[in-house]
């Protein structure tokens, strides 16, 4: 048997996941749980710096990870990427299409470039990942595919429109893949963080709105840390549920929109004020340093 062909036999035993924006918050903890239970994993992100850091922190733990730069954006890069990790090991039994970005704002603030750019990531990386993985999966008969969505595309998200635009899609394109890919053994779950301590709010984007300010408010919620959502993402997924959100804030929601709406009504109005509490003192911030 040659070199090369013995290697691949040998790899083709072992279980192996991509998982994009793994450089930090809930990739890297999914990519970290993932290698504790043996499977090898790709660092799959556009942060060269951060992202070989988390792949050398696996390895230190024992574990097996290799750093794989990609730009979610770019279809034909990530084909070429997921390709190749099937081509080394014969097999691809996790594609997690993690990799976003948030953005704060109100709709008529916001330009054809702000929507582009996160339509990009948020919808475009996760649809590209899943056209890059999905075949491989139907033709060899298993794995599964799990996409970040978010709470937020359980409901409406004022002043975060364009976010919750990206998530709401995310979260349709998941559930409907999740029955069609069954028939060929291919599993499809959507994540649902919600107030999970991540760089995505610090690394924010505001439109005429001081991110600090609405970042404060977040901050009096009570968080969850990244690896225990990775425990209960990966927990789930084994028992193949098509959805995954911690259950107190589902149970949550549900009240929310169907015995309370009048005190939904009222939640979202609140968000609205804060919010445009601080866009009114950014803009104010912006013209006395105009004068």
């Amino acid at each position: 048997m040659e070199k090369g062909t013995a290697r691949r036999s040998s790899e083709a035993k072992r279980r192996v996941a991509i998982v994009t924006g793994a450089a930090s918050g809930i990739g890297r903890a999914i990519a970290r749980e993932l290698a504790g239970r043996g499977i090898d994993v790709f660092i799959a992100d556009i942060d060269g710096a951060g992202g070989q850091k988390a792949a050398e922190e696996i390895e230190n733990a024992g574990g097996t990870a290799k750093f794989l730069r990609l730009d979610v954006t770019d279809a034909a890069q990530v084909d070429e990427a997921v390709r190749s990790v099937y081509e080394e090991y014969g097999r691809l039994d996790y594609m997690f299409n993690n990799a976003g970005i948030s953005l704060y704002g109100e709709l008529y603030d916001m330009t054809q470039a702000h929507w582009r750019r996160i339509v990009d990531v948020n919808l475009w990386g996760v649809i590209n990942g899943v056209q890059a993985a999905y075949p491989i999966m139907k033709q060899q008969g298993f794995g599964h595919i799990a996409n970040t969505s978010s709470a937020t595309a359980m409901g409406p998200a004022p002043t975060a429109a364009a976010y919750a635009t990206t998530k709401h899609a995310v979260l349709g394109l998941t559930t409907s893949l999740h029955y069609e890919a069954e028939t060929f053994g291919v599993k499809v779950s959507a994540l649902c963080p919600s107030f999970v301590d991540t760089p995505i709010f610090a690394n924010s984007e505001g439109v005429n709105m001081d991110v600090g300010k609405v970042q404060a408010q977040m901050s009096k919620q009570k968080m969850m840390s990244p690896e225990r959502f990775a425990r209960i993402a990966i927990r789930d997924l084994e028992r193949n549920r098509p959805l995954v959100c911690p259950m107190p804030l589902r149970r949550t929601m549900d009240v929310f929109f169907a015995v309370f709406p009048a005190a939904h009504r009222a939640l979202m109005r609140l968000v609205c004020r804060v919010s445009r509490q601080a866009r009114s003192e950014q803009t104010d911030k912006r013209t006395e340093a105009a004068v």
